[in-house]
């Protein structure tokens, strides 16, 4: 069904500085008809819901308008970056799309831009820059600080625009943004949507009497202003100022804006928490009739009615158009989860980029070397490639897999974040929206807990709810037998895998880590590569430009046999073989040994073919039994197979404890050759 045509009203979604002039009345006409347009489409949105015609819930942004409308139409929608939050229904109106889009995604139906998978505003246009929210607040802004810093790399004069309310102004995302882009001197307009609640929180149960959020913002080096939203053409001048200071300069701003909440929080919020007075105190305040007073004084009351009535009309077309769109269907849906395999990337066939295209030598290198020359050919060879992370500068890193890089590529292509690791992954997800394609290095795995809405909420979602992709590497430095107790030592595959959307290799030897961060470079979905820290200088090997790279997305067949099969990964597979070569020299026992390599996706079919030939299953891995990812290894390969087993499988894993520090309680704690002889032993018996 085709969409209704625009009104001449809203034809341009632009306002210039200029058309804010003291006198003329076509910007803030223009600025009058999508506020009004907004209001009456949030308004209507309600009604539907309560008719049951929308599912859910509603979150309104009546109040709202006259910041967004003003700011949205200010901004250079070309280069600019945004990502609204729930209140800005206005904004999206005015950024992309057809406003049928935008009543399709309420709906959830087939023609929702999220194809029927996330909700109500949940959405935005990744093609132009408005970056879909998720529901953790502050967790975004970090996002258009990638993103706009990979326009500005590009060559984009951009401003980036981060909304976050009085409540979420609380919350530690929003402080490490605005570190973070103070620190790299981004041009950021941060605006604080202050409502004076968060949800049914009064700000003065937030905050200490008297707290003037925008000075906040003097701690990070960042100028900042209030300013009260009652007065559009006032707020219209402010916002055009700022939005050029920010271009200008190229340094962030942060705009305190009081706005506010007409509706409560969202359809079901009664509202029976205000004090007596305060919600007619807010509706005296609207700046919706005060600019159609202000107009109707310069144009005639008579012009703005039929304004009015024109955009009312055109709403109830896109409803009816939206009401007829079909329900979505499943289809699809597991197919969408991740990006599609790209083609290989022209990668120069050799080890070494400074090197000829002829094939050399293979050079013996420790799994930290293979690294570093990998990630060496990545930037050498990709422009769009970034490595970042904490101390990985001049330090080379916690474990020195990054020495030199920082020398040898400059600071714009290698450099230091902050100990904040939920922002710097955020803004890394921006960039990677953008084009660019970062490598984050976390000093060691377990900080990653610290930016797990990012990578698994955020990042591996992204393709699913919006069809973007989101090329980026997460290095996970992890694993024990170091005695760094239990904050440095964690094996997080079974935690972070289990959340759909990211992808996991994790190589056993130097070659397989220079093949599994090429593979994992060029895919088109947040990539995590688990490194042992155990390995990293566990002996040097042959390392060779391997054309066939790409077959570290499946296991490696590591030692024939035809009494169990054995599935393991990491450093697990050392202590495998050596077990392996125990049992055949003396027991003639042999065991079909395989390194996973790839954890997500899984695959499994030369493993259950081995099973099917054995009968019997061994998985060994270092994380913990309980919750383990060797429950899954076992589920996935004897539910097909039950039936040719030979024996109960047998599980070998680390104690479920946390990892203690002692060597000698460490040494307990993890499985070794002598554990997993004694463990197959009792079993085989």
């Amino acid at each position: 069904m085709a969409f209704p045509s625009l009104p001449p009203v809203l034809a341009v979604r632009d306002v210039r500085p200029a058309e804010l002039d003291a006198g003329g009345a076509d910007g803030l006409l223009r600025i009058y008809a999508w506020m009004q347009f907004a209001r009456t489409a949030d308004n209507r949105i309600l009604d539907l819901f309560r008719q049951g015609l929308i599912k859910g819930t509603v979150t309104g942004g009546q109040g709202n308008e006259g910041l967004i409308v003003p700011l949205a139409l200010l901004a250079d929608k070309a280069v600019d970056v945004v990502s609204f939050s729930h209140r800005g229904l206005g904004g999206h109106l005015v950024w992309s799309g057809h406003p049928c889009d935008h009543l399709n995604q309420y709906f959830a139906n087939a023609g929702s831009p999220t194809r029927a998978r996330e909700g109500n505003i949940h959405h935005g246009d990744p093609a132009a820059r408005s970056l879909p929210m998720i529901s953790h607040l502050g967790a975004m802004l970090s996002n258009v600080a990638g993103a706009t810093d990979s326009q500005r790399r590009l060559g984009r004069p951009a401003v980036g625009f981060g909304f976050f309310g009085d409540g979420s102004s609380s919350t530690g995302d929003v402080h490490e943004t605005l570190n973070l882009a103070s620190l790299l001197s981004l041009p950021i307009l941060f605006v604080i949507e202050n409502n004076a609640y968060a949800y049914s929180t009064p700000t003065c149960e937030q905050f200490a009497a008297g707290t003037e959020l925008w000075k906040r913002a003097a701690g990070y080096g960042i100028e900042a202003f209030a300013l009260d939203c009652g007065d559009t053409a006032h707020v219209a001048r402010t916002l055009a100022a700022a939005i050029e200071k920010v271009r200008t300069t190229g340094r962030p701003l942060l705009i305190e804006a009081h706005t506010l909440r007409l509706r409560g929080h969202a359809a079901y919020d009664t509202g029976d928490y205000l004090r007596p007075g305060e919600a007619e105190g807010f509706f005296a305040r609207d700046s919706l009739p005060r600019l159609r007073a202000t107009l109707a004084g310069r144009l005639g009351a008579v012009r703005l009615d039929a304004v009015d009535a024109e955009l009312a009309a055109f709403l109830e077309a896109c409803v009816s158009v939206s009401l007829a769109t079909p329900r979505p269907t499943p289809a699809g849906m597991a197919a969408d989860v991740f990006a599609p395999v790209p083609p290989p990337l022209p990668w120069v066939p050799s080890l070494r980029s400074d090197r000829s295209a002829a094939p050399a030598a293979p050079e013996n290198l420790t799994a930290a070397q293979a690294l570093n020359v990998g990630l060496r050919k990545i930037l050498a060879e990709r422009p769009e490639s970034l490595v970042l992370g904490q101390d990985i500068g001049t330090y080379g890193g916690a474990f020195k897999v990054t020495e030199h890089l920082l020398r040898d590529f400059g600071r714009p292509r290698v450099f230091n974040t902050p100990l904040a690791e939920s922002a710097c992954t955020g803004y890394a997800i921006g960039l990677a929206l953008n084009g660019h394609r970062p490598i984050e290095e976390f000093q060691f795995a377990d900080f990653a807990t610290e930016a797990a809405t990012q990578i698994t909420l955020n990042a591996a979602t992204m393709r699913f709810r919006s069809g973007a992709a989101c090329p980026l590497v997460f290095r996970l430095p992890c694993g024990g037998g170091l005695t760094f107790g239990s904050f440095h030592s964690q094996e997080l595959e079974s935690f972070l895998l289990s959340m759909p959307g990211l992808k996991g290799l994790y190589p056993s030897t130097p070659q397989d880590a220079f093949n599994a961060l090429l593979a994992a470079y060029e895919d088109d979905n947040p990539v995590i590569l688990f490194e042992h820290k155990a390995l990293y200088r566990r002996g040097r090997a042959p390392v060779a430009w391997d054309p066939d790279y790409r077959s570290v997305w499946q296991p490696r067949h590591v030692r024939r046999g035809d009494f169990a099969t054995l599935v393991t990964y990491g450093e697990m597979v050392h202590v495998a073989t050596e077990a392996a070569a125990y049992f055949e020299s003396e027991y003639e026992t042999a065991f079909d040994v395989f390194d996973l390599r790839a954890l997500a996706p899984l695959r499994l079919d030369a493993i259950r073919a081995s099973l099917a030939r054995t009968g019997r299953l061994v998985v060994l891995h270092e994380g913990r039994r309980t919750h383990g990812f060797g429950a899954e290894l076992v589920a996935r390969l004897t539910e097909e197979n039950f039936a040719a087993l030979k024996a109960a499988p047998l599980r070998i894993a680390s104690l479920d404890l946390p990892v203690p520090f002692a060597p000698e309680l460490e040494a307990a704690f993890r499985p070794d050759r002598e554990k997993v002889i004694e463990a197959v032993s009792a079993w085989m018996g």
